[in-house]
């Protein structure tokens, strides 16, 4: 299995040698954290598209619409309320679900068309 960090370096930086050794050392410390966020990122991305594509098995299989627009709706709002809540830009919030949304209502159309759910 091919390891997701080979080939990438977390001490890259255009800042080498041009920052005083603690605060780039503090940087590093930090930038570590943001790279352990974006790998949990990642992986809850695939579990949530896990669990969508079997919502789309289930929709095709019984025949449903891929989109559930008051889901949608109740999502979007509960989301900006969770980033509020966060301290986090809601209308940011709602753009990323938007765009999680997308997709899966395009992979719900996709198996939908393939007969997958049959």
């Amino acid at each position: 299995m091919t390891h997701p960090s080979r080939g990438y370096d977390p001490e890259a930086s255009s800042l080498a040698g041009e920052v005083d050794p603690d605060v780039m050392a503090e940087l590093l410390a930090v930038r570590g954290s943001i790279d352990n966020i974006d790998a949990t990122l990642v992986y809850l991305l695939a579990e949530r598209f896990k669990a969508t594509q079997r919502v789309g098995v289930l929709k095709a299989e019984n025949k449903l619409p891929p989109a559930d627009p008051d889901r949608e709706a109740a999502q979007i709002s509960r989301l900006r309320a969770l980033a509020e809540e966060a301290q986090l830009d809601p209308a940011f919030a709602e753009k990323f679900l938007n765009f999680i949304i997308s997709e899966v209502i395009r992979h719900h159309q996709a198996i939908s068309a393939s007969g997958n759910g049959e």
